[in-house]
This record gives structure tokens, C-alpha cells and sequence, in this order.
């Protein structure tokens, strides 16, 4: 049994002093008490449940800020997605491992613990498991939570038209699909840190045929993830398909419930909001990378209203940080409506303690760790604020984490914990250095592919 003392800490209850969590073999908080103190134990600062990145293509860390020049007057999300075929095309397990294992700790150091890695980029020529090896060996190497989640693409448009070759890579057929996931899971189970779920890439990389034997097959205990509604282009040629929106024909035929986690979900109507509400599902935004995508506001504040349940994610990794996906979520709200504090509620007028606490719930749930509150039962995820940052500097305790999301870009988070292990210390991580040197000299030898 671990012992830590926070100087402060954020409870159900609210926010409490010298908080002593005793923590097990597994990471699961097995005991909180309060007003303990030992000066030998005692980490200072003021202690949050880490958060869960419930969206993220690892390999794109490497390309992120090398799209940003114009391919045509029309450049778009769609034009974007060229440039990281070809891209994905050159990595290989090796690059995938060190690419990974950087963006990871980036991850660590900014907050959050633990990562749903929608991981496409599959078929390599060891084997098709060695891609899915290097996303495991990068969370292990870092100590960072895993969600992997092994991505079905199996079409290029809707009515399952035939892969294009530079998406040949990406794809399976339903055996070869699910052989992968029977292959993973007896792996997976054995790490605590980590679990295993389903990605269907979309409804235009996923046949309803196959999309549903794949779902009755499905060996995996964990989230069902899937991108959905993202541009309004795939609404018109969903529409043009089926006659049906999305999101309004994935609820029509399948049943979509708690496990979900609907990724971006930008284009929704008053119908759609409220189904996605009402069946429990979560949905996955991505604030910063749909920003650079030019993909669209998602409708929150009536999300919100109807009982939504939401989560964040780094998606393309432009941007790693918490603080970002938050505010640019708060603040996209504030241009659509011209208004201040969207983001409330009745039981919390701090929008960006709203935020922080939605999200949390939500990427718990879709991330399939029992994290996200400090009590006992859950697993030891925390990060800790440095009382020292001027970030915080005077700050009253009410107005922590609103300081944390809207005051400035410097880095707060000084300790984090996975699972009660200490990963980050004092703003390090133990293998940083070698890490980062890693990722440099692939980043060099990669260069004339990004060129």
C-alpha cells in the first residue's frame, strides 16, 4: 500500500487540505482521509483527477504545423488529408514507437493520463501487429494510461466503394479486423494501465454490413469509438446515400449506448443533440484540431442542456494541452453567441470548473478507466498545480481551475500520477531527456519525407 499526502486537494465534496489517499498494488484509491500531515509525504500544490485524451492518431505528431500552406483556393479538410497519406505511408513500427513515446510524454507533462488511441495506421511489413506493439510499448515506456482502440476502415466513401490505394494500409475486412482484436486483448489484459476497445474509422469507411458483423463479433470489453459528422460534406453524402444524416442513421440502426464515444460530432441538428443525449453515448471534441481543420462549432450549449456527456481530445496534435482544447471549446461558443460564460450550469457558475468536471466524467467513461474523481474505488490519476506558478499566484481556491484553463500559456502541472505512480516530478519526466533525443533524430531522418 502507497501513501501520498496532498496540501490540497479537489473532492467530490470540494476542495479540501492535507488530503492522504493510501493507494494499492493495482492503483485504486483505497482510502481518504483528511488533515493529515507528514512532512515526509506531503506533495504541495493543489491535486486534480488527471485528465483522459479520449482522441488521438499518434503518428500525426510528427506532421502537425507541416500542413499549414495553401494547396489550392479551396484547401480544406479534405485537402489536408492528402498531405497525411502520404505521410502515413512512410512510417514504419520503429518511427510509429518513437513518435508515439514523444507525444505521449508531451501528454504526461500537460495533464493528462491516459490517451484512446484511434489508431489506424495498421499493415506494416513485420506484421500487421507490430503497429499496434509500438503504440503499446510507447505508453509503457512512458507510463501513460491506454486506451487502444484498433480502427475498422474498410471502404473510401459510402456504399462501401472500394479502398483507394493510399488508404490500402489502413484497411481490413471483418475477419482480418476482429483476428486482430482477439490477438490484442489476451496482451492488453495483462497491463493494468491499459485496455482495449473498438474504432470504427466512420460511416464512410464502414459498410452497415460489416460495420454490424464486426459489432456482434466484437471480443473487446471496452468503448466503441467512431468518427461521425464531421464536415459538412460527409452529411451531404450521407444524406445523398441513405437519405439520412449521421448521426440520425447510425441511431436508426444500431444500438448506441454507454460505450460510445462519438468523435467531433460537429454537424448536428436539434434532433440528433438530443439523441446522442438521451442514449448515454459521449461525445469526443477535439476543439483545437477541428479549429485547424476548419471543420465547425459544435453545438454545446444545447448539448449541454440536454444532459450530454462530453470529453476532449488532441486528435492531430497541433496543440497538447488541456488548457487549449477547453478555452478554444468556451470560446468558440462566445464568437457564435456573442456572449461570456456559455459553459454553466445551475450547479456550477465557474465555466471553466464546468468544463474541467464535464470532461473529466466523460472521459472517463470513454476512455474505460475508473478514473476522474478523487475518492476511494477509483484509480490514483492526479495532477497536481504548482502553488507557485505565477498562473496561480493569489488566487482564491474557487477560481483554480477557471486560472488554469483562461490565464495565460504556461505550464502548470508539476507532478502527475497514473495509477498512483509519480510519472512526472517537478514538471520531469524521469526519461525525458532520452526520449526527446529519440524523437529528434527520427524527426531528421523523416524530414525529406515532410518536405
Amino acid at each position: 500500500m502507497k501513501r501520498i499526502i496532498f496540501s490540497n486537494a479537489l473532492l467530490p465534496s470540494g476542495w479540501a487540505h492535507n488530503v492522504a489517499l493510501e493507494i494499492d498494488d493495482q492503483g485504486i484509491i483505497a482510502k481518504v482521509s483528511l488533515d493529515d500531515i507528514d512532512e515526509n509525504l506531503i506533495v504541495d500544490g493543489y491535486a486534480l483527477p488527471g485528465m483522459n485524451n479520449i482522441h488521438s492518431h499518434a503518428f500525426q505528431r510528427a506532421m502537425a504545423g507541416l500542413a499549414e500552406y495553401a494547396t489550392s483556393e479551396q484547401d480544406s479538410f479534405w485537402t489536408w488529408r492528402d498531405i497525411m497519406y502520404r505521410f502515413a505511408d512512410k512510417i514504419t513500427a520503429a518511427d510509429l514507437e518513437v513518435i508515439a513515446t514523444q507525444l505521449y510524454l508531451e501528454m504526461l507533462k500537460a495533464g493528462f493520463v491516459s490517451v484512446a488511441e484511434f489508431h489506424y495506421l495498421h499493415h506494416n511489413e513485420d506484421g500487421n501487429l507490430d503497429m499496434s506493439h509500438a503504440i503499446m510499448n510507447a505508453a509503457l515506456e512512458t507510463g501513460i494510461g491506454l486506451c487502444h482502440l484498433p480502427v475498422l476502415y474498410n471502404s473510401s466513401g459510402f456504399g462501401g466503394l472500394p479502398l483507394e490505394e493510399k488508404q490500402k494500409r489502413f484497411g481490413h475486412d471483418a475477419d482480418g479486423y476482429i483476428n486482430l482484436l482477439d490477438d490484442l486483448l489476451p496482451i492488453i489484459q495483462k497491463n493494468k494501465d491499459q485496455n482495449l476497445g473498438m474504432a470504427l474509422h466512420s460511416l464512410r469507411a464502414v459498410p452497415e454490413n460489416v460495420l454490424k458483423e464486426c459489432l456482434d463479433r466484437n471480443p473487446t470489453p471496452g468503448p466503441i469509438h467512431i468518427h461521425i459528422s464531421e464536415q459538412m460534406q460527409e452529411v451531404k453524402d450521407c444524406i445523398a446515400w441513405s437519405g439520412k444524416r449521421p448521426v440520425e442513421w447510425l441511431y436508426d440502426n444500431i444500438d448506441v449506448d454507454k460505450r460510445w464515444c462519438l468523435i467531433h460530432a460537429t454537424h448536428l441538428n436539434d434532433k440528433e443533440v438530443k439523441m446522442i443525449a438521451r442514449s448515454g453515448a459521449v461525445v469526443g471534441l477535439c476543439p483545437a484540431t477541428e479549429a485547424n481543420l476548419g471543420d465547425g462549432l459544435f453545438p454545446l450549449r444545447a448539448y449541454l442542456d440536454n444532459g450530454g456527456q462530453m470529453a476532449i481530445g488532441s486528435d492531430s496534435h497541433i496543440s497538447i494541452s488541456i488548457v487549449e482544447e477547453l478555452r478554444l471549446l468556451e470560446y468558440g461558443q462566445r464568437l457564435k453567441y456573442q456572449k461570456r460564460n456559455i459553459a454553466t450550469s445551475k450547479q456550477e457558475m465557474h465555466s471553466g470548473t464546468n468544463l474541467y468536471l464535464n470532461a473529466l466524467k466523460g472521459g472517463a467513461q470513454a476512455s474505460g478507466f475508473d478514473n476522474g474523481v478523487i475518492e476511494v474505488g477509483k484509480r490514483a490519476d492526479i495532477i497536481v498545480l504548482d502553488p507557485a506558478s505565477p498562473l496561480l499566484a493569489g488566487t482564491p481556491v474557487r477560481h483554480i481551475i477557471d486560472r488554469f484553463i483562461f490565464n495565460g500559456n504556461v505550464n502548470a502541472v508539476k507532478n502527475v500520477f497514473v495509477g498512483g505512480s509519480e510519472v512526472v516530478s517537478d514538471y520531469k519526466h524521469a526519461r525525458e531527456k532520452q526520449i526527446t533525443g529519440e524523437f529528434i533524430e527520427t524527426m531528421e531522418r523523416l524530414k525529406k519525407v515532410l518536405d
